[in-house]
């Protein structure tokens, strides 16, 4: 029996989504196109019809080309930019590259990536370096509140910063601009985790300034899984190496050669990046902003639509969120927090019964049940108006 799609946007048959269920979780994993995919088969074929020639004889080419074009996108010198798996790669491989003596001071927040925070934790045990949390609650009221409470925890023996562009659990676009002038002036280096951030809202790194900043291509640009970018500053690259040395050896320049070849990998991922930013900017008059306008648009839409419907509140501004936003849950029953290998109960039950993904899970301590509304081009307002209702049915009123 062929699946229809439910509530379906004009997009969304380009994406490989299954059409009977309603997937309301982009941001989690991203998700690929059709054509893209086909695409990543082309360059698949071209690597097993013959490797010697992809891998030595055509390859690098491809890698240097996929790297400006990229950096053109984020506004970057292609040189300060390499590819890696993943924004949790590229932060571990900032960190692990880095220098600690015991009593330098990491300074995360409270909304900082969980995985990443494991990375820092395991930092400091190893090093004796000691992890600061600056923290801030939701709502916010405005970007000026997260950068006050960040400059608030620096010390003097502050070292480095690890800040996210756009929170992953709360879906807020923090300020890092400022943040990351701000700890210039008090001798702090950043790493800006952008996990979130190419083909959500416009980016600068070069006007953002950080020393480190890293990126997932296959959220919002979506690309396959195995795409990212770190960039690094001219004068911090010294000192910074890839998880995996290999025939370059840790001494390469330019920097980018360090990170060329990190032993036999599939590099489709990373090739269709290129091909992905044309095909996402074809599909709309307008192209890329048109893309981040509309998802921005519908998104706070569904947000509203949560917070009229279950007597919620907005946990920022709208001009806080992007094509994501994180809304506070009022009592659905039980909270039995799952760790990062299970889902919600209530969030499976859903998923099992009406073959709809809606994010579910905890924040803060102590735990609050919350959900994160992520909109792309296959989603349509109406699929929020469907989760809202089944979610309802959930609600115990005090």
């Amino acid at each position: 029996m062929t699946q229809t799609y439910r509530f379906p946007s004009e997009y969304s048959h380009l994406w490989a989504i299954e059409p009977g269920t309603i997937y309301l979780n982009h941001g989690s994993f991203g998700a690929c196109t059709k054509y893209i995919l086909n695409k990543q088969q082309e360059y698949r074929n071209m690597l097993e019809s013959q490797p010697m020639r992809f891998m030595v004889r055509q390859l690098e080419e491809m890698i240097h080309a996929a790297r400006e074009k990229v950096a053109a996108f984020v506004n970057s010198d292609p040189d300060d930019l390499v590819f890696i798996q993943n924004a949790t790669a590229g932060v571990n491989t900032v960190f692990k590259s880095l220098h600690f003596e015991p009593g330098d001071e990491i300074l995360i927040t409270n909304h900082t990536y969980f995985a990443c925070r494991k990375l820092l934790e395991y930092i400091a045990e190893a090093t004796g370096a000691i992890l600061i949390e600056a923290t801030y609650d939701i709502p916010v009221s405005s970007p000026g509140l997260i950068t006050e409470a960040v400059l608030s925890a620096v010390s003097p023996k502050t070292k480095i910063a690890l800040i996210d562009h756009i929170t992953s659990a709360t879906a807020l676009i923090q300020p890092v601009k400022e943040i990351v002038r701000e700890l210039e002036k008090r001798g702090v280096d950043t790493m800006v985790d952008g996990a979130h951030v190419p083909g959500s809202i416009p980016l600068d790194i070069e006007s953002i300034g950080a020393a480190y900043y890293t990126a997932n291509c296959h959220k919002w640009l979506c690309s396959p899984k195995s795409a990212a970018i770190l960039h690094v500053r001219k004068d911090k690259q010294k000192q910074i190496l890839p998880l995996i040395i290999s025939h370059a050896g840790h001494k390469a320049e330019p920097f980018a050669e360090r990170f060329f070849w990190q032993g036999t990998l599939d590099p489709s991922p990373i090739l269709c990046v290129t091909d992905s930013i044309d095909y996402m900017a074809s599909l709309m008059p307008g192209g890329w902003d048109a893309i981040m306008k509309r998802n921005h648009e519908v998104c706070i839409q569904a947000r509203d639509l949560f917070c009229s419907e279950m007597g919620l509140l907005p946990s920022c501004p709208e001009e806080m969120n992007a094509g994501m936003s994180t809304i506070e849950l009022p009592d659905l029953g039980e909270m039995k927090p799952p760790d990062y290998k299970n889902c919600d109960a209530i969030q499976n039950e859903i998923y099992l019964k009406y073959s709809l993904e809606l994010p579910l899970w905890y924040w803060s301590q102590p735990p609050r049940r919350i959900t994160r509304l992520s909109v792309q081009l296959y989603n349509s307002p109406e699929q929020f108006s469907y989760a809202v209702r089944m979610l309802k049915q959930y609600y115990r009123p005090g």
